[in-house]
């Protein structure tokens, strides 16, 4: 029995979801914002036994996202109280579920810091860019000067709900204009880069030691030139080299991960640059504009039993 992890809007599991009913192979859906409603226990009598759903042994775990419960009718420090209890009991039950998990909640929590990230992509042969995370002015000016062209995006969200409406955050080039009146502001935290020069840019999906490869032509348009993600453009399959295959199979099990999606640079001169790999990033849209098979792939590691632990 499979167990899949997640919330009511994460629309990539209900895509695999159609398909694990289309081959009747057996789930269970656990929306995480339902945990006080769902039917979880766990019990310690002199054996130790954890129940989801009437189900106490799942044979794999699809880890995709979690969602705190939303709770009202309280003040706000009996909301911040509740819904640190309600994240630790998720963890709690993280924790005590033996199976294969696709991947481990701990794994990807830690894959998601991008500088570790940028060390391991490095350990394993991928030329990265010059980097810098900086709070001093003086720095941020001398780093600038020694790379040229340079690009600034965040240590870790690239959303805002500040506003009603969510405000997508993408990577945007640092102008002179900005570093002239640099003095005038805080530097928040935020990752700053050389910015490489683009041929196309690939998404590299791995599901176990399967590679999916497709490419992006960012720069036929202005606005998709710093950040593809601005513009809605199509991928297409890409043949990736042996070498940046392996590569990239050795860094998604480098950072103890069964899932990768590894965004990269192919410059003019056919060079490859990591710039950074999402541990749960989503794929459905791959897979329906490209016919790549990630899917199946996924259900194959699902249903295969051995520990990825």
């Amino acid at each position: 029995m499979i167990l899949i992890i997640t919330h009511k809007q994460d629309y990539t599991a209900d895509y695999l979801i159609n398909i694990l009913n289309q081959r009747s192979i057996p789930y269970k859906r656990f929306n995480c914002e339902d945990v006080m409603t769902s039917g979880v226990s766990l019990l310690y009598d002199g054996n130790f036994q954890s129940e989801i759903f009437g189900v106490k042994n799942f044979t794999s775990v699809w880890f995709r996202r979690t969602k705190i419960p939303f709770i009202q009718g309280l003040v706000e420090d009996e909301v911040t109280y509740l819904q640190a209890e309600y994240d630790s009991l998720l963890k709690n039950i993280f924790t005590v579920i033996e199976a294969k998990w696709l991947s481990s909640p701990w794994h990807v929590y830690r894959a998601e810091n991008k500088l570790f990230q940028l060390r391991t992509a490095m350990e394993v042969g991928f030329k990265i860019p010059k980097t810098l995370v900086t709070t001093d002015h003086k720095k941020l000016i001398s780093f600038s000067n020694q790379v040229g062209e340079m690009i600034v995006k965040p240590i870790s969200a690239t959303r805002s709900s500040s506003t009603k409406e969510p405000m997508f955050i993408y990577t945007n080039r640092v102008e002179k204009q900005h570093l002239e009146n640099i003095s005038k502001f805080d530097l928040t935290p935020c990752i700053f880069q050389e910015e490489i020069s683009k041929h196309v840019e690939l998404r590299v999906t791995v599901v176990g030691k399967d590679v999916f490869a497709a490419s992006v032509d960012s720069q036929q348009n202005e606005e998709s030139k710093v950040d593809w993600r601005r513009k809605a453009l199509k991928f297409e399959t890409f043949s990736l080299p042996a070498e940046i295959a392996s590569k990239c199979i050795s860094l998604v099990s480098n950072l103890g991960l069964l899932f990768g999606a590894i965004d990269l640079i192919l410059s003019p001169d056919g060079s490859y640059t990591f710039l950074e790999i999402n541990p749960n990033g989503q794929w459905a849209w791959i897979e329906n504009e490209t016919g790549l098979q990630i899917s199946d792939a996924i259900i194959k590691e699902l249903i295969n039993k051995s520990s990825n632990e």
